[in-house]
């Protein structure tokens, strides 16, 4: 509902092994966690000693331990300050520097928030009655809402001033309240292009592995220079609050209100491997140092899991599927797989991992196909299972070398991931092997460490109990899935390059060209545009919604029509068209421009409503249908554009709506899609969507042709 857009070995001992039987690894698998227990509490004694200022003492002691081995967070983003000053590099840290100064989410007045909003909703208006009774709730608004405003404005200054008025309402009434399943609800996928030198799981998934250790070991020493926006020297530094929420992070199920568990990067080396359903711990980084293990080690324990999820067979209970359900009755679940202590400790060995790596059997090679796989896990073979939702970040790696990232969205925004992603798309393989031969350091230690089956031995102990909620939660899971749809529309016409030189900014030429698309959809009528837009120079800012409907985009449509080409067909149709289409685009650029200062409308409407009391009446505005429609987001829309992404998208927000996820590249436009099965929208949109971007192309290529003609006939100048 809030949304504003992821080998050799010397030992031959383990390989060849009889996977052990239930008691021994149930006592190895508490073994490991009171080992875990006993190097915090060391580490804790030694954090209260002097430190050794010898220039070659171990790096990884960057990462200061944490005072308690995990932190939950329930949607304060104060809670976990602390850990900004005292861990993450303390108060050097160029990654949290600049938090104490960023500046707070400033308060619109009234006035200025009803002046934006009645341009993006009276053209929604589906008759007379409904713009009149709009009118005349926008009248009574001001005086309505007085004791609103003057509350929200003492909660910003106040009670939030360490904040922002909006954060802890928007990661728990957005996120952590919602009882929705995060899968398509919630989560969004990246699709990475193809990295050429690795043509398998193993090999991919190893350079994924050694990509994430070393921007794990930036973010949890606090060294990652913290993101900006800009040109230097007009640079804008961005909050850098998601990053506590990206390594060793899970979100907890619990009825009512989630939560989200963060772990001390100093005491756990591990990630999460997935093969088949069955779910691997296994060491990924130097436990002295905090690099990446030697490639060759990594894919030897890739190669482990394959191994031993083949051998293992179909799980007991495909447990993976509990974490697609609605939350209450996942909350349920886990109560069952927490009743004893080697199930308690499986789940919290599983959460501590770093990452979640998804090691799926099967060979896609569309991006439908990458697509539908990385979203939801719906696809033939075992995928299904082979998930874990509420890891903050899970990594795909097929078996044909296709690789993606899932992301959890409660308290961490895409941005981050993105940049994780951006590590993790230029660590190349083959750069790896280069620089592996150049240090032989890198690769002096070749031995497996060994891999741990987190459930396969714990599940008898409440099976029978268990199985009718897993049982329950891959019905509905197959049910949800089933009833969505996932379609791309790969544009190769023409990209950002083409746009710019005809003089538009490539974003608003795109949304505009959706207005379009979404128009003839839904045979002459516009629905309510969300574009996710960040709010993040300021503190604990997440995003804003610019409101791409506008007086003059839908003059622009009207003029269009709803039958492509009918309109624009004659150099006097294309120019009288372009200008309506400047003019919505001009109109776009100034809402997006105010909403990244955050003067929108959206956040500031919910902090008003937020605060109207039990027993108190809701301002009239708030009542209306025009209202109520202008905000129902039928066309949800974010645009990300890297050059080493193929795709990315989520779902749709409402039932009658479409998600509409977007790139633009020098030389292409990829849009995915994603709507209910049942409304029958992806295919037609995405056949509007390119009938939209030719057709604006033509009527800028009429213009062009009619400005030279003019040009070259028209007699010069006298100079005297």
């Amino acid at each position: 509902m809030f949304r504003s857009i992821m080998t050799r070995t010397t030992t031959t001992m383990y390989h060849h092994r009889q996977l052990p039987n239930a008691t021994s690894s149930t006592t190895k698998l508490l073994d490991y966690q009171n080992s875990r227990r006993r190097l915090y509490n060391n580490r804790r004694l030694k954090s209260s000693q002097p430190q050794s200022t010898d220039s070659t003492s171990s790096q990884y002691h960057q990462f200061p331990t944490w005072p308690t081995p995990v932190i939950e967070s329930y949607g304060d983003y104060r809670q976990e300050k602390e850990l900004e000053r005292t861990t993450f590099g303390g108060k050097d840290s160029p990654l949290y520097e600049h938090q104490d100064s960023l500046p707070r989410l400033p308060v619109p007045t009234v006035e200025e928030t009803l002046k934006r909003f009645l341009p993006t909703a009276l053209p929604l208006a589906e008759s007379k009655t409904e713009q009149d009774e709009l009118l005349d709730a926008l009248d009574k608004f001001p005086q309505q809402s007085q004791q609103l405003q003057e509350r929200l404005l003492h909660r910003a200054t106040n009670e939030m001033a360490d904040s922002s008025y909006l954060s802890l309402w928007w990661n728990t009434a957005g996120y952590l309240d919602v009882r929705d399943p995060v899968v398509i609800n919630v989560s969004y996928f990246l699709h990475y292009a193809d990295d050429v030198h690795a043509t398998t799981n193993i090999q991919r998934g190893a350079a994924m592995l050694t990509a994430v250790a070393n921007f794990r070991k930036d973010v949890c020493s606090g060294q990652l220079p913290p993101e900006t926006v800009g040109r230097a020297p007009k640079t804008t530094v961005l909050d850098s609050t998601p990053y506590k929420y990206m390594f060793h992070a899970c979100r907890i199920p619990r009825r009512n209100r989630d939560s989200v568990r963060i772990y001390d990067p100093s005491l756990y080396d591990h990630v999460i491997v997935s093969r088949k359903g069955h779910f691997y711990a296994v060491d990924f980084v130097d436990k002295e140092t905090g690099d990446a293990l030697p490639l060759e080690t990594l894919e030897a324990s890739l190669q482990e899991v394959i191994r031993a999820a083949d051998l293992a067979g179909p799980p007991l209970l495909n447990v993976g599927y509990l974490t697609s359900q609605h939350r209450d009755d996942w909350a349920d679940a886990r109560q069952i797989m927490t009743s004893t202590r080697a199930g308690e400790e499986a789940l919290e060995l599983l959460q501590q991992g770093a990452i979640l790596l998804c090691l799926d059997d099967v060979s896609p090679v569309s991006r439908q196909e990458c697509g539908t796989l990385f979203w939801n896990g719906s696809t033939t073979g075992t995928t299904a299972s082979n998930r874990w939702f509420d890891k903050s970040i899970q990594l795909f790696c097929t078996d044909n070398g296709k690789a993606g990232l899932l992301g959890e969205h409660a308290l961490m925004d895409g941005m981050p991931a993105v940049r994780l992603s951006d590590t993790i798309t230029k660590t190349t393989y083959q750069s790896i092997v280069e620089s592996s031969q150049k240090n032989t350091s890198l690769s002096n230690n070749k031995s497996i460490r060994p891999i741990r089956n987190i459930f396969q031995t714990v599940l008898p102990e409440f099976a029978s109990e268990l199985k009718p909620h897993v049982d329950k939660a891959k019905q509905e899971y197959d049910q949800l899935t089933s009833s969505h749809e996932l379609q791309v529309q790969s544009f190769q016409r023409y990209g950002s390059t083409y746009m710019k030189q005809s003089g538009f900014s490539p974003d608003a030429y795109v949304q505009m060209a959706m207005q379009l698309a979404t128009y003839r959809l839904w045979d002459g009528k516009c629905g309510g545009t969300y574009e996710a837009t960040q709010t993040r120079p300021f503190l604990h800012g997440r995003t804003e919604t610019t409101r791409s409907v506008s007086p003059a985009s839908v003059e622009f449509c009207q003029a269009m029509g709803v039958v492509p080409f009918a309109n624009s067909t004659t150099p006097k149709a294309a120019t009288a068209n372009l200008d309506l289409f400047r003019n919505a685009i001009n109109t776009h650029v100034i809402y997006i421009k105010n909403a990244a200062k955050g003067f929108g409308v959206d956040r500031h409407f919910l902090g008003l409503a937020m605060l109207v009391k039990d027993d108190e009446q809701a301002p009239d505005l708030f009542q209306t249908a025009l209202y109520q429609r202008s905000k129902t987001w039928r066309v949800s829309t974010s645009h990300l554009t890297h050059p080493n992404f193929d795709n990315w998208g989520y779902g749709e927000v409402v039932p009658d709506g479409v998600g509409l996820a977007y790139g633009i590249k020098p030389e292409s436009c990829v849009f995915n899609v994603t709507a209910l099965k049942k409304q029958g929208f992806v295919e037609p949109l995405c056949h509007h969507l390119e009938k939209a971007l030719l057709e604006i192309q033509t009527m800028i290529e009429m213009e062009k042709a009619a400005n030279q003609e003019r040009d070259s006939t028209t007699p010069p100048k006298s100079r005297l």
